[in-house]
């Protein structure tokens, strides 16, 4: 018999909307002793079944929800079902914009909570972040061997969050062979980009800034950019293309700043107009600020600033420091793309803040565009938190 967990009255309203959390404070109580990651039904005080999900005691978002279909068994047929799923529904995509490397599956947004899967060429790499995925690992794995038959599939489950579920980090081979590094994946019709899956960040690289790379590129002709927190350079590389006079790429990381060398030349193009600064950015700004120099574009995407609520007051005023310095170095008419990768990072608070450095920095500015993630990494209708990453393009005079 599944254990189950019956909800406090007027706890139910999410659920029955289809939101995937269940909160312990939501809980009235358990039935049955079920482990870390395993099925329980989810009821209402009442006794409605509401939904079908695994257990996670140590979180405090204590189940999340598989399905909402109550004769859905979850076995290793439903992983199978739901990762074919997820790959039907990009492969439009996959195909009109020559993508090699793409998100398989995003996690409560493809209906599988704590699962992100990527595919880079012939290796798909699974953050497997919660206590049901590191339940049905086996069962993930299997799928993604019918899926992707041959493929090297790989673990990068190294990063914090599963602490919050009582697991410990984990990184390795989990079928196939990793061929030497880095790989090389396309994008947006013959773009060429080095991945290194063992050890770059994520789950290797950001694809979610595929379509942004290439908006970026249309601002770039004869202008001097300025791409921080470059990491790879890849917003480099389409300011190249774009027809960029000089692009400064500046990170903190040598061994990233290397790759942005190699994406660049990768490419075919011209590194006669390229830089590769490594410094801290923060300081790196002012320092540019204090010698006078000024560009035309300034690409602003920072790391994750908030992890949680209590880190939310904090990451604002990162933002905003270096939003203000990105408007003080700006030419009049240059433009600033900036982005929020955080997830408790609202639009309109993101928009604020924005705003409110333009203002601290005298300028006048307008917004021209508003940009998300790509595609392959949807937002579910009912999980508003699928939208993380948010930006602007920003003209300032």
């Amino acid at each position: 018999m599944t254990a189950a967990i019956t909800l406090i009255a007027g706890r139910e309203k999410s659920l029955l909307r289809r939101h995937p959390w269940v909160f312990s404070r939501a809980i009235d109580k358990v039935q049955g002793q079920p482990n870390a990651g395993d099925t329980v039904d989810i009821l209402s005080h009442n006794g409605q079944w509401l939904g079908r999900g695994f257990y996670s005691p140590q979180s405090q978002i204590r189940a999340r929800v598989w399905t909402f279909d109550n004769n859905e068994v979850v076995d290793q047929a439903f992983f199978l079902r739901r990762l074919q799923r997820a790959k039907e529904g990009r492969q439009p995509l996959i195909e009109e914009q020559g993508l090699t490397g793409y998100r398989l599956c995003a996690a409560e947004s493809d209906g599988l909570p704590g699962v992100t899967i990527d595919v880079y060429g012939e290796v798909v790499v699974c953050q497997l972040l919660s206590t049901g995925a590191e339940r049905w690992r086996p069962a993930i794995v299997e799928a993604l061997k019918q899926l992707y038959p041959g493929a090297c599939i790989y673990e990068r489950s190294d990063v914090a969050v599963r602490k919050k579920e009582g697991l410990k980090e984990r990184k390795g081979l989990l079928a196939g062979q990793l061929p030497p590094q880095p790989v090389v994946i396309e994008e947006n019709n013959g773009v060429r980009i080095l991945v290194d899956v063992e050890n770059g960040h994520k789950t290797g690289f950001y694809l979610d800034q595929r379509d942004n790379r290439r908006i970026a590129g249309r601002y770039c002709k004869g202008k001097r950019v300025l791409n921080c927190f470059s990491y790879t350079g890849t917003f480099g590389v389409y300011a190249l293309k774009g027809g960029a006079d000089e692009v400064i790429n500046a990170d903190v990381s040598e061994s990233a700043l290397a790759l942005a060398r190699q994406n660049a030349e990768l490419n075919g193009l011209d590194l006669g107009r390229a830089r590769f600064e490594q410094a801290d950015v923060f300081k790196l700004l002012r320092d540019y600020r204090e010698q006078g120099q000024r560009f035309d574009v300034i690409v602003l995407d920072p790391p994750k600033f908030a992890e949680s609520k209590a880190q939310l007051n904090g990451a604002c005023r990162g933002y905003k420091d270096i939003n203000m310095l990105a408007f003080q170095l700006l030419n009049p008419g240059g433009v600033l793309l900036t982005f929020s990768c955080s997830g408790l990072m609202t639009s309109d608070l993101f928009q604020k803040i924005v705003a409110d450095a333009a203002l601290d920095a005298g300028r006048d500015a307008q917004i021209l565009e508003r940009l998300n993630q790509a595609a392959d990494h949807p937002i579910g209708t009912a999980y508003p938190e699928g939208h993380y990453l948010k930006g602007l393009v920003v003209r300032a005079w």
